[in-house]
């Protein structure tokens, strides 16, 4: 199973791929919001080229694990996106994932000046990964 995930925020949307096993999450991209909502020509491209059988998008949840103030505004969006692309809609827990990957991308000398593109992709890719993981674990149990 293929998944795209979507690290929805209010310029940008940062965008993450999982393998066609549905095991590695990778980053592909940033599109200004207005084109991923508006399903543009760009976002279109990168659904035919990823031909995604669930969206993941991340939800913004407070340290102590309860929608933030921006959830339901996302939570909104994420749903008319799915609904343009014809996919179900899963979320994920994006708590902590943009400051990973601004630790990453430290790590890999950048400035902040340069990161400013890559965070949001970067982001998507953890926490879609850690998606991945948890529904790994699930069906390893349900197996036995």
């Amino acid at each position: 199973m293929r998944a795209l995930a979507l690290d929805i925020g209010e310029v940008r949307v940062g965008i993450a791929a999982s393998d066609a096993s549905g095991r590695i999450a990778s980053p592909v991209k940033v599109l200004p919001a207005a084109e991923v909502l508006g399903h543009a020509k760009t976002f279109r491209r990168i659904l035919e080229d990823y031909e995604p059988d669930v969206l993941v998008c991340g939800r913004p949840q407070t340290l102590s694990g309860e929608d933030g103030p921006q959830a339901e505004r996302l939570m909104a969006q994420a749903k008319q996106i799915a609904d343009a692309c014809d996919l179900p809609l899963e979320f994920a827990d994006e708590r902590l994932s943009s400051a990973e990957a601004k630790r990453i991308l430290r790590e890999e000398g950048l400035r902040e000046r340069d990161m400013r593109g890559k965070v949001d992709m970067v982001a998507a890719s953890l926490f879609l990964q850690a998606w991945l993981d948890a529904r790994r674990s699930q069906d390893d149990a349900a197996r036995g």
